[in-house]
């Protein structure tokens, strides 16, 4: 079983990468350490970027690195602690929402 700092939560917004081209991928989850995202475009694991992400609850631009690699979809963990609060925000809006969705399954 695979143990986490933090909870991850299901999010597709759009999410820009640099480097990388600024390419505009796709995220797949979120939690406050870090986000996955599908990319198009290969970036090393290990390598320092830049993400810009527009969530429901504010803008967030951070410096991340890139954690992992599976296909296509990357994990990366922040870097930064500056853009928290909005990363926070959004992780407990998110659990909110997953607990009422959870409560409504039979």
């Amino acid at each position: 079983m695979e143990t986490r700092r933090h909870p991850r939560f299901k999010l597709e917004v759009d999410i820009r990468v640099y480097p990388g081209n600024a390419s505009v991928v796709l995220t797949v989850d979120i939690s406050e350490s870090g986000i996955s995202a599908m990319l198009m475009v290969e970036v090393p694991i290990g390598e320092v970027v830049r993400l810009e992400v527009t969530l429901p609850w504010g803008a967030v631009d951070v410096h991340a690195l890139v954690w992992h690699r599976n296909a296509l979809r990357y994990g990366f963990q922040f870097l930064e602690s500056s853009p928290q609060e909005v990363i926070g925000r959004a992780c407990s809006q998110l659990a909110m929402e997953q607990s009422v969705r959870d409560a409504k399954l039979p």
